[in-house]
């Protein structure tokens, strides 16, 4: 694969990257979260419902960040951040951390961010490491309508326009570890291959999408992405 220095990546990751570092991933083959229907803890009338479970979920997934660390398909991407001169947009359908952590700065989290508090009434995000209780108060407008800063089923995912945007100009495109299920994601690869791009999944097993990339490779993580990275670097 002959690229050039001034070439634009995106780069699109899923749970399957973070799974090697010890996070579940966002479904099982149960159908379950965690041990949670996605229905009781992942939709607007979930936290409508029982704010209190909804809450305590988030909780539970937040304190776990302190336990994980990232792994070496995480800091090859934060190498090839780094060091690619070019165009470059990570773009990551998880709400961890690890990809900063690891140092990735050329980053957005499509589906929020577990550790930040976004406010109901008036929109503002803020930091949030601590656990989240229901009704905790806004500090920029005080109304006690804080929850956890992640897009629920049926919700907008964050910056798409700037997602389209940068696939729009690419050269090439990388999905890692995700089903190929989930939509809008799961159309990224067809939005690429339309410009003329390059497509490439990185993944345990070929994904619902797997036909509509140009090259398939199988395996963990941890090894096709720092061999990606080496490859595109050379």
């Amino acid at each position: 694969m002959q690229m050039n220095r001034s070439d634009s990546i995106v780069i699109l990751t899923g749970a399957g990257i973070s799974a090697e570092s010890g996070l579940a991933t966002f479904r099982g083959p149960d159908g379950l979260w965690e041990g949670h229907r996605v229905e009781d803890v992942c939709t607007p009338e979930a936290l409508a419902r029982d704010p209190a479970t909804v809450h305590r979920f988030y909780d539970e997934r937040r304190a776990k960040l302190a336990q994980v660390a990232p792994n070496a398909a995480h800091q090859a991407l934060a190498r090839l951040d780094r060091e690619w001169p070019g165009g470059l947009l990570i773009v990551t359908q998880n709400v961890d951390d690890l990809h900063e952590r690891a140092g990735a700065t050329r980053l957005l989290h499509m589906h929020g961010e577990l550790k930040s508090a976004l406010c109901a009434a008036c929109g503002a995000a803020a930091p949030w490491t601590d656990a989240l209780p229901p009704a905790s108060t806004c500090a920029k407008c005080n109304e006690p309508r804080l929850r956890p800063d992640i897009v629920f089923f049926g919700e907008m995912p964050y910056q798409m326009d700037r997602i389209y945007d940068a696939l729009e100009n690419a050269d090439l495109f990388v999905s890692i570890g995700t089903s190929g299920a989930v939509y809008p994601a799961a159309g990224f690869v067809q939005t690429a291959r339309a410009v003329g791009a390059r497509t490439i999944e990185l993944n345990l097993k070929p994904s619902a999408g797997s036909a509509l990339f140009d090259e398939t490779r199988l395996g963990p993580a941890t090894r096709l992405v720092p061999e990606l990275v080496d490859m595109l670097l050379r």
